[in-house]
């Protein structure tokens, strides 16, 4: 009797060695030995409900690269302001010559899967609602009665470039809300946010001088994606668990799997400085914070890092997805892949394993002759990361849109 207890209890321990190693806290890469995952390596045809379960328990976040919207809310300014502007500046102008439609439809139709909001904080509403430039080309300068409300700002230059699919950081996740009531499996959704407060040079012609990024103002950014996402938020809290380091967390036992990210936002804070530092006061290693941070190497709130050059700093990038990082890059900036087609940024950013790829051209450009697109290798809206993604990846699906 003792020695076939003994026997049980090595059988339980192994099932729950099994199952724990499939899916940890964490979300660590599970190991091929385990005996639901090791699935994925096997010859044999898998099942419908066999790829869904595998692809939710054995696949992490940053085993997958996706598609990215560079300034995903933006819209060239009208002829008139543009004309202005290209004339003062024709440099300049040639950098703002983009579109992008709504968010739904890069979500829906191009499988965009990380977007990019600039941010200006309003908490008294109605700073950015006299927009200077209309005035000087002799247009009614007063937006429309959103701007006038309290709350974060969506645009990209104040007076001169604010165009946009949706006026206020609300409006824009309300819009991510409603797309994910409608596709609860989606995969995880990043947003990554640009905090601005940049003084245009005063030309004498009243441009609005915007509010600094310090504390209060982060705190009301958080507070404000809270209000609408609160409830499907991965957060850097529990990414991190009982870890000191957000950083030690990532890199010892990982990202969620797909199963625990499905139908969530991740945030992330595109800044550096004192802004960087301002979010990090009072939150060591990110406690109570949304959004992660481009935090450097090292440093405890590490984990999510934006590297804008696949071309020059395409090796880095390889090292940082492999050590367990997650990086967003850019395929194209500035418009110049559009008007020359060159392709070079676009497949070295594909190349680097990089998780979010980012492009103003999801859609081909129809503005310069050449065509170009970015469109990520493969079938459907991610595919499985060059770098780092575990043997097996490629036979199940990662999403399935509509499904409940």
């Amino acid at each position: 009797m003792r020695r076939r207890s003994i026997g049980v209890l090595v059988v339980v321990l192994a099932v729950v060695a099994a199952v724990a190693g499939c899916e940890p806290s964490g979300g660590s890469t599970p190991r091929v030995e385990d005996a639901r995952c090791a699935k994925l390596q096997r010859p044999r045809a898998l099942q419908p409900h066999e790829e869904r379960n595998l692809a939710d328990r054995c696949l992490r976040i940053n085993q997958l690269q996706v598609l990215a919207s560079h300034n995903s809310y933006h819209v060239q300014a009208r002829p008139e302001l543009f004309a202005a502007i290209r004339g003062f500046d024709p440099a300049l102008a040639a950098t703002l010559e983009y579109t992008h439609g709504p968010l739904r439809r890069q979500l829906s139709r191009q499988g965009i899967r990380q977007i990019e909001l600039d941010v200006f904080a309003d908490p008294e509403g109605g700073r950015y609602a006299d927009r200077a430039g209309l005035r000087v080309i002799g247009q009614d300068p007063i937006g429309p009665d959103a701007l006038q409300r309290p709350g974060m700002k969506v645009l990209h230059v104040q007076d001169l470039d604010f165009e946009s699919t949706c006026l206020t950081l609300v409006q824009c996740l309300r819009q991510l809300r409603r797309w994910s009531d409608d596709n609860p499996r989606h995969l995880p959704i990043v947003v990554q946010i640009e905090p601005k407060d940049d003084v245009l040079p005063d030309l004498g012609l009243g441009f609005v001088e915007p509010i600094p990024f310090r504390s209060p103002e982060f705190d009301d950014l958080d507070a404000e994606i809270r209000s609408v996402l609160g409830d499907r938020l991965i957060t850097p809290d529990d990414v991190r668990g009982g870890r000191d380091s957000l950083e030690e967390a990532v890199l010892e036992d990982g990202w969620p799997t797909l199963g625990r990210a499905r139908g969530r936002f991740l945030f992330a804070l595109d800044t550096g400085g004192p802004k960087l530092d301002a979010y990090v006061a009072g939150h060591p290693a990110l406690e109570g914070r949304v959004a992660f941070t481009d935090s450097a190497p090292g440093t405890p709130e590490a984990g999510y890092l934006v590297r804008n050059d696949p071309v020059e700093g395409g090796p880095e990038i390889r090292d940082l997805v492999a050590r367990g990082y997650l990086i967003r890059t850019r395929a194209d900036a500035d418009t110049q892949q559009a008007r020359t087609g060159d392709t070079t940024m676009r497949e070295a950013a594909f190349a680097s394993g990089a998780h979010f790829v980012s492009t103003d051209y999801e859609t081909p450009d129809t503005l310069f002759g050449t065509g170009y697109v970015v469109d990520l290798p493969g079938e459907g809206p991610a595919r499985c990361n060059p770098v780092n993604a575990p043997t097996g990846c490629e036979r199940v699906v990662l999403e399935e849109l509509g499904s409940r």
